[in-house]
């Protein structure tokens, strides 16, 4: 099953490359890996709400040229694995734990221990080989204005019956890694050992599509709340606070009797570049308490640093506390999301 899989994702790494192709041209990214020369080729799936900006920024005060290539999640790790003869990039960071393991599956990220190694729990990153590290911790919540939504649903569940049509908003894009963590949640306590997912599942998933609003490309959930278009969405929690700032809401979270998924964004260096020190170095820089608190201040994150997370909103802190996890063998998501989401693209988007 699992050489099926990786063949299956070779051959998929082959056609979003070309959907890419074009996007990494017009980024510089094509200057890539080939000598140790240029900027340091950053690949990442968590460069929006400014983080991108401040980044490169922030990089050049402390003597690092860097360059930033986003996509999402699951076209970024296909990619990279596209990329695997010939790397591109030298650093990815922001993609979560099972995309990291699908990058080491594939031997194209390199085993390197930073010099914040030992602030940071062993067990959320990579413990057995060191491949990846952790950066920062986010659930992904369904949340609503609690201003203007007097009577919210008890439990997520309830928002996919007919009773809440058209009120919530579903993202159809399935490359991005906040949308499979989504259908993972759903799906993962119908799933067997080997994957196979039962008839109430399926029904689950037909629901939550069928009864959803698709996320209008450009537009944030926010600004459809605000427009009354949908009453509630998923978000990362990292995302809350500054969007309560912007759009004077006050974010509520519908509960979950199952728990949410939760996501460790993770740091590791690209296997095969020519800029190896430099990436090393740049992971020590970032990575460590002080920029990760300095990141959690400006983006209200909640770094998995132990000395960082001091530096951390408490009000963010408290609220990644209050929320349960739920209980999700992401091992096998990571073997099995694949044929998932192929099932849910034929069958049951909109």
């Amino acid at each position: 099953m699992q050489a099926t899989s990786r063949r299956a994702l070779r051959a998929t790494a082959g056609l979003a490359l070309a959907g890419v192709a074009l996007a990494g041209c017009a980024s510089g990214g094509d200057g890539g890996s080939g000598d140790e020369g240029g900027p340091l080729i950053v690949y990442t799936n968590s460069n929006g709400d400014g983080r991108g900006e401040w980044l490169t920024e922030q990089a050049a005060e402390n003597g690092f040229e860097i360059e930033i290539v986003g996509l999402g999640g699951a076209d970024l790790t296909n990619r990279i694995v596209a990329e695997a003869n010939n790397p591109v990039g030298d650093v990815v960071f922001g993609l979560n734990t099972m995309f990291f393991e699908t990058l080491k599956a594939e031997e194209v990220i390199t085993a390197y221990e930073p010099s914040w190694s030992d602030e940071v729990p062993e067990d959320a990153g990579d413990p057995v080989d060191g491949a990846y590290w952790p950066l920062v911790d986010q659930a992904i919540v369904t949340v609503y204005d609690a201003s203007a939504v007097s009577d919210p649903p008890a439990d997520t569940s309830e928002l996919w019956s007919s009773d809440f049509e058209g009120e919530y908003e579903v993202n159809t894009a399935l490359g991005e890694a906040t949308p499979q963590l989504v259908v993972a949640g759903i799906l993962a306590p119908y799933a067997d050992e080997d994957g196979e997912v039962s008839d109430e599942g399926w029904e689950a998933i037909d629901a939550y599509f069928s009864n959803g609003s698709p996320a209008v490309e450009g537009t944030d959930l926010y600004a459809r709340f605000e427009q009354g278009d949908v009453s509630y969405g998923v978000l990362p929690s990292g995302g809350i606070v500054a969007r309560d700032a912007e759009y004077g809401t006050e974010t509520a979270i519908v509960p979950n009797e199952d728990g949410v998924p939760f996501v460790t964004e993770q740091i590791g260096v690209i296997a095969g570049t020519q800029r190896e020190q430099q990436a090393q170095d740049f992971i020590d820089w970032f990575g460590s308490a002080e920029v990760q608190g300095a990141f959690a201040q400006e983006f209200n994150a909640v770094p998995v640093n132990e000395v960082a997370l001091e530096q951390a909103n408490p009000e963010i802190v408290e609220l990644i506390a209050s929320v349960e996890r739920a209980d999700i063998d992401y091992a096998l998501v990571r073997e099995h999301i694949g044929e998932w989401v192929e099932r849910i693209e034929l069958e049951y988007l909109p």
